[in-house]
């Protein structure tokens, strides 16, 4: 057998390649952007797809968020499926990012999805486990397996909130997110379930968090990290991420992730450093188990949603902050 692929898998209807760094983007709000009118193009002024566009400048890895059930349908299944056909079609690898919400998840906000609210705590914990076989059934339905599964979105204090919230209950927040680890070994055996974590210069919140779940019984693969710093303090953040890195490889024998970046897109110089830096340190976390960095949005440009940290610039063109990723 080829010896960069992995063993098939009875249960997986894709093998997975072993090949270099995951070097990659969430370009979830794609077709919405499409839908609105915005076009990409290259450096030569030529309208081109975006996932066309970012794999020409060294991207293998797309990052697709999905929410249960979203007001405006966007980033529900049947988006997230437009979206992963398109990648999977272009052969680049895929992390799914359940956000178990109907909007935003993130260290502000972790609110159940509607039709979950007045659940108990046992009925909540069989719809994370309900959606996301469902979810992740429909995408292997059509072929496609994701190469890793977030199980929450920046979770640092817990997700469906109040049950799950870490500070007032770590046990309930590990019930949730094994829930959700098991459904996706259900589905896809091999694929790596992620908890990802906001802060990842911030050792503190993760020895926290997962010192904690550990104590719990939680089940993960990979520690995922976002990282956003400014065009001054990013080399600080860098060592300080890249220590944390080291730490949770140590600690808990995991799997490491960048799985969220980004930087004021007015600072393209800053950026192309900060994500040539950070790339090189991924690639020299102990033992080999960084696994990639992908830029959150980066094909945001000309105001949209008034989101500044894209990497395109006013024209719908990359900046050189992504030759990064080459």
């Amino acid at each position: 057998m080829d010896p960069n692929v992995t063993d098939p898998d009875p249960n997986d209807t894709v093998v997975i390649t072993k090949d270099s760094l995951a070097r990659g983007a969430d370009v979830s709000w794609l077709t919405e952007m499409e839908q609105s009118g915005k076009m990409f193009y290259n450096a030569a002024g030529t309208q081109t797809e975006c996932m066309e566009l970012l794999k020409s400048l060294g991207m293998n890895a797309i990052r697709l968020r999905v929410w249960v059930n979203p007001s405006d349908g966007w980033c529900n299944t049947a988006d997230l499926l437009v979206k992963a056909k398109r990648a999977h079609n272009l052969g680049m690898r895929l992390l799914i990012d359940f956000h178990y919400s109907d909007s935003w998840a993130d260290p502000s906000q972790q609110t159940k999805p509607a039709a979950w609210a007045t659940l108990s705590f046992v009925n909540l914990r069989n719809a994370v486990s309900t959606h996301t076989t469902s979810v992740l059934t429909e995408l292997k339905n059509n072929g496609i397996r994701p190469e890793w599964v977030q199980v929450g979105n920046e979770t640092g204090d817990g997700m469906l909130w109040p049950d799950g919230k870490a500070s007032v209950d770590m046990a309930n927040y590990a019930m949730l997110s094994n829930a959700g680890y098991d459904a996706v070994k259900a589905v896809f055996p091999s694929t790596k379930v992620m908890i990802h974590i906001q802060n990842g210069w911030n050792n503190t919140t993760f020895r926290w968090i997962f010192d904690g779940l550990k104590g719990q019984g939680a089940k993960w693969d990979v520690i995922g990290m976002s990282l956003y710093p400014t065009n001054t303090n990013w080399s600080t953040l860098n060592a300080q991420c890249f220590s944390n890195m080291n730490d949770m490889v140590s600690r808990y024998g995991s799997e490491v992730m960048v799985c969220e970046v980004g930087m004021d897109w007015r600072y393209p110089d800053a950026c192309n450093l900060f994500l040539k830096d950070l790339i090189t340190k991924v690639k020299a976390v102990n033992g080999k188990k960084g696994l990639g960095v992908f830029y959150w949005e980066p094909e945001c440009y000309g105001g949209w949603k008034n989101y500044g940290l894209g990497a395109f610039d006013s024209s719908g063109k990359p900046t050189i902050a992504l030759d990064a990723f080459k």
